[in-house]
């Protein structure tokens, strides 16, 4: 939790990032590191905790993070959240809720981008397709089955 920490205070000093800071650690040695570049990469998903998931896969050259660890110095949002259950992160640690944060953040804006209103992606990232917000259309499913289908087939052939 220390480097994350400081992977957060370390943002104050680097432009275009958020002081979001996160680690991925696998038997007690840190794998992966991040802060948040959104700003800096104009990447709305280039959050702490997916940068530090992103470092841990290509330095440990998997997507499979079973058994490992992220600490991160604020609880994560629904995208983090999903990343992790992907990537197969076993346990969670944060520091600052996202109450917390909305507190300290309160009345502070960011001309970058638009702020995230965590409730709403919450609700948007459990619903199915036609309750979401998003407006939505299905388009050549087909073919795009298709495709899926022949990918598939090489892989049960092997």
């Amino acid at each position: 939790m220390q480097r994350a920490l400081a992977l957060s205070a370390q943002a104050l000093q680097e432009p275009g990032t958020e002081p979001f800071g996160a680690v991925v650690v696998k038997d007690g040695v840190i794998v992966g590191e991040g802060f948040n570049h959104s700003v800096a990469h104009h990447d709305p998903t280039s959050h702490g905790e997916v940068e530090a998931i992103r470092d841990a896969c290509r330095k440990l050259g998997t997507v499979n993070l079973s058994g490992c660890e992220l600490y991160t110095s604020c609880e994560p949002c629904a995208m983090c959240v999903a990343a992790m259950h992907i990537a197969g992160i076993a346990k969670l640690y944060y520091a600052a809720s996202l109450a917390q944060s909305g507190e300290a953040f309160e009345g502070v804006t960011v001309a970058a981008r638009h702020p995230i209103d965590v409730e709403a992606l919450r609700i948007e990232a459990g619903a199915t397709l036609a309750q979401r917000s998003l407006s939505a259309e299905q388009k050549m499913d087909r073919e795009a089955v298709g495709i899926l289908s022949d990918w598939a087939a090489t892989r049960r052939a092997s």
